[in-house]
């Protein structure tokens, strides 16, 4: 059984794709096959993660992700993130940064 946090932190990464997914690559309600990978990679470092409890990923002792694929989140998560602040969608920035 998934743990609240992680389940959480699983939303909001999930919600965090779709929105740069849907912005950069035209697509409309399924990820196209970059951002489904970039997704299933992230949830897979996600459900492995040995520390408990999980730090945000740019605070984190030990980068699980390899450099593409951290350099391809962060920029999801830089995009993504402005984009919530810009309509008003600040609940998900507070989940996802408590």
């Amino acid at each position: 059984m998934k743990q609240p946090r992680r389940e959480r932190d699983e939303r909001v990464l999930t919600a965090f794709v779709e929105v740069f997914c849907r912005a950069h690559h035209r697509t409309d309600g399924e990820l196209c096959p970059e951002c489904g990978e970039l997704l299933a990679y992230a949830r897979d470092r996600l459900a492995h993660c040995p520390l408990d409890p999980k730090p945000k990923c740019k605070d984190c002792p030990v980068h699980c992700y390899r450099p593409d694929y951290r350099a391809r989140m962060r920029e999801v998560m830089r995009f993504s993130g402005i984009h919530f602040v810009k309509r008003g969608r600040l609940d998900w920035l507070v989940r996802y940064f408590m």
